[in-house]
């Protein structure tokens, strides 16, 4: 059986890190992914979908640098949560618990073609992902 995550995309928030009474961090933030496709009117539409992210430990702790809007790319597992809120109502949520995080690019640096941009801006790339941007067309992905 396999539970297995791959996402890249940009934070919609800076991370909320918490630590538990019993010394446990826990960081929290959401990821948007992007997909462009032609409608029936060959009018090219944008679809964001919106994911919740957990970070724990370690990663929790790293994940201090992270900002709002940066590229990253996360590799987890699907979690489900229930709980009951004050007023005994139920709730259910679907996060995605990362096992490993790499920041694609900075912030400043969201625009690839940016004659301003600096070497060394795109930090802990993935093979085949130099220059890789939420603005790519998707017949340009190599995968």
């Amino acid at each position: 059986m396999l539970n297995k995550v791959l996402l890249i995309g940009n934070l919609g928030k800076d991370p909320d890190i918490r630590t538990s009474e019993s010394g446990v961090s826990r960081a929290n933030f959401t990821l948007a992914t992007n997909e462009n496709y032609k409608d029936r009117n060959g009018d090219w539409q944008k679809s964001t979908e919106w994911h919740d992210v957990v970070l724990w430990r370690g990663l929790a702790d790293r994940s201090k640098t992270l900002r709002k809007g940066m590229l990253v790319y996360i590799e987890g597992k699907l979690t489900h949560r229930k709980w009951v809120d004050k007023e005994g109502k139920e709730h259910y949520s679907a996060e995605v618990t990362v096992d490993m995080l790499k920041i694609l690019e900075k912030r400043e640096s969201s625009n690839p073609h940016d004659p301003t941009t600096q070497p060394g801006d795109v930090k802990d790339n993935l093979p085949g992902t130099q220059g890789f941007s939420s603005h790519v067309d998707e017949d340009d992905l190599p995968f």
